[in-house]
């Protein structure tokens, strides 16, 4: 491997490397880690490849992937660097497990979010479908980043009415933008703030597993 993103990948009980399997990268917020990413997919490690990735900045007690000169204006240097790392190691690692090419998903929270989304928006039909919780898209992406999503991404989007830090209005901004691009955005707005709550938490499990045409198990609950 020659990137330098450290990361935790977790196999299908089952495993076997003649198979293909879909996988999920995750992708933290500011100042977490990639073990914050590790539980929360936790249930869906018997039907995924997961594969927690750790942003390369210390960021408080945690790290991030890019540093902010304030809220919605990221460091435009860090922030490209990051999308060039993670498009690196997103391809390595494919070639390295027994990864489906055409179920390859993002998620991400917060900052996870954003990059998740970029990063669907810029690798074209490398990227099968993201789930993107509390983020945005920094408008130097949509004005100056070559674009060209594949027409059949599958777009996972949600957001807290109360989100303190991000408000609602960038929630259906997003939605709205990728619906430019594809039929295929589901938007959850919800009732709290910057937060996985436990019925998104069930409800983006159950939309993977469907989009990637797994059979339906009933979603582990955010406490159990």
């Amino acid at each position: 491997m020659n990137s330098p993103y450290i990361h935790e990948v977790r196999l299908p009980s089952h495993y076997n490397p003649d198979q293909r399997y879909p996988v999920i990268f995750a992708l933290h917020g500011m100042g977490s880690d990639e073990q914050d990413m590790l539980r929360l997919m936790e249930p869906m490690q018997s039907d995924f490849i997961i594969v927690a990735i750790r942003g390369p900045i210390v960021q408080g007690g945690g790290y991030a992937y890019f540093q902010i000169k304030s809220i919605g204006n990221p460091i435009r240097e860090l922030y490209d660097a990051s999308v060039q790392g993670l498009q690196q190691l997103i391809v390595e690692l494919s070639a390295k497990y027994a990864i489906d090419p055409k179920r390859r998903y993002i998620a991400g929270f917060s900052q996870g979010a954003i990059m998740a989304m970029t990063l669907s928006l810029v690798m074209g039909d490398a990227i099968k479908g993201i789930v993107a919780m509390s983020g945005y898209i920094p408008q130097f992406v949509k004005d100056e980043y070559m674009l060209h999503p594949d027409s059949e991404l599958s777009v996972f989007i949600s957001h807290g009415d109360q989100d303190h830090l991000f408000p609602l209005q960038l929630g259906e901004d997003n939605a709205n933008f990728f619906r430019q691009h594809t039929n295929h955005v589901t938007y959850v707005p919800y009732n709290g703030g910057h937060q996985v709550t436990p019925d998104l938490y069930q409800e983006f499990q159950h939309w993977l597993r469907t989009d990637a045409n797994l059979t339906t198990e009933d979603p582990k609950g955010l406490n159990s």
